[in-house]
């Protein structure tokens, strides 16, 4: 690795354990945007998102942590942890509340075009892809989430998710058609994902 060459993970992780807190910040930086991405959108709360991020890096601290680069990348890792807590806080409601969220609590902070009428029509697409997501039986909106979304490979997918790869095909596949049926006629679900990405990611 050249010295302009950024540090892996793995890397920063060493360091970290290693009581460099410089390498926490850094790993923190990289990777909490898209731990709180997807704890949103599974939870569609602003607030469990928070927990959720804070509770992933807080077990990356301790001296338990788990991670086994031998099983894949620190980034699923990180996924995994997400996505347990997502379940045990949804689990401890008891109750749909959080994902009855209004999605307007979290997309005001989407960066405003020069054209009042193109933001009020992405604003209305975003607000209508946020809702279909959401209506998503769980099992469909973590992979939706995790490949769509935050591009992850099927294969890390499949790690986080702990089935087989063709398991998150299978599930894509249908989260996929689910969103079509949704989504307003000519909306490609794919690529319409990835408007969602701006929403409310913490600084």
């Amino acid at each position: 690795m050249s010295p302009h060459d950024p540090e892996t993970d793995a890397e920063l992780l060493m360091r970290m354990q290693s009581g460099d807190e410089e390498a926490f910040v850094s790993l923190y930086r990289r990777r909490q945007g898209s731990i709180y991405r997807f704890a949103l959108h599974m939870s569609g709360s602003a607030a469990v998102a928070e927990d959720v991020t804070q509770e992933v890096f807080l077990a990356l601290i301790r001296q338990e942590c788990g991670y086994d680069p031998a099983r894949g990348t620190l980034a699923g890792y990180l996924f995994g942890i997400a996505r347990n807590l997502v379940l045990r806080f949804t689990e401890r409601s008891r109750s749909d509340v959080a994902l009855e969220a209004e999605p307007e609590d979290t997309i005001g902070e989407l960066a405003i075009v020069d054209d009042p009428l193109l933001d009020l029509t992405r604003r209305e697409s975003v607000d209508a892809l946020w809702r279909a997501v959401l209506a998503l039986p769980r099992r469909y909106r973590e992979v939706v989430i995790l490949c769509d979304l935050e591009e992850v490979d099927y294969s890390e997918a499949a790690m986080v998710l702990r089935c087989p790869i063709g398991t998150v095909r299978s599930r894509l596949h249908r989260a996929r058609a689910h969103l079509m049926e949704k989504l307003q006629p000519g909306m490609n679900a794919r690529p319409a994902m990835r408007a969602l990405k701006p929403i409310r990611c913490m600084v």
